[in-house]
């Protein structure tokens, strides 16, 4: 076995994000003049420019739904934005998350999140969805988001596990998959929502699923 430790994002990789971000925001909101991947790249570009420094993630989740009042046509009261904030842990998870999770541990991996959120809201989605893994290191842990490197740097330091030993696992190409390129981690792109990679990133496993990608590491 190559690699001991399997890292991974959480929202977008484990937990369909796409999904819950839409449906949770119209529920907040009501109706908005946006289809689902339209919604989804309109949230993710808000959210970027909320993260460039540091608070807790409840508080950027607000923000950017409130900075997006006049793009998607609606006002939005402080206390729907809160409300949206405090849905996190309700997003769905994939259908073959925990089968993934479950499998790799039986295969002697430790399984760990790193995630761009607070521990609570990373603890009730663990809890509610029954995903077994090792540990985490959450942005309000480090006090950073990714892509700043701290979330790896935190997880190993907290493991002690070499850079050659991890294999992160992930959907973003910007927060995750070139983050860890850079500092010398091999990835895997979990390309969940059909999008292009660009010519910069070179994850080592490119798959569509989790089940796609345990198939990609039995054979390696």
């Amino acid at each position: 076995m190559r690699f001991r430790y399997l890292t991974f994002d959480c929202y977008g990789t484990l937990i369909d994000w796409k999904t819950g971000i839409e449906s949770e925001l119209r529920a907040a909101i009501g109706p908005v003049r946006m289809d689902g991947g339209e919604l989804l790249n309109a949230y993710v570009n808000a959210e970027k420019v909320q993260e460039s420094a540091y608070a807790k993630y409840r508080e950027v989740i607000r923000r950017t739904l409130l900075s997006m009042s006049d793009l998607l046509g609606v006002p939005i009261p402080d206390a729907a934005a809160r409300r949206f904030a405090d849905s996190v842990p309700r997003w769905p998870v994939f259908s073959d998350t925990k089968a993934f999770l479950r499998q790799m541990g039986s295969k002697g991996y430790k399984r760990y999140i790193l995630s761009n959120i607070d521990n609570d809201l990373l603890e009730e989605t663990i809890r509610r969805n029954g995903l077994e893994v090792d540990g985490f290191v959450t942005a309000e842990q480090v006090g950073t988001y990714k892509p700043m490197p701290g979330h790896w740097v935190r997880f190993m330091q907290k493991t002690g596990a070499r850079r050659d030993e991890i294999l992160h696992v992930a959907q973003s190409v910007y927060h995750d998959i070139i983050p860890a390129q850079e500092i010398g981690i091999e990835s895997a792109w979990v390309n969940r929502y059909n999008e292009a990679i660009g010519v910069v990133a070179a994850p080592l496993f490119v798959s569509d699923s989790l089940a796609h990608l345990q198939e990609l590491i039995e054979k390696a």
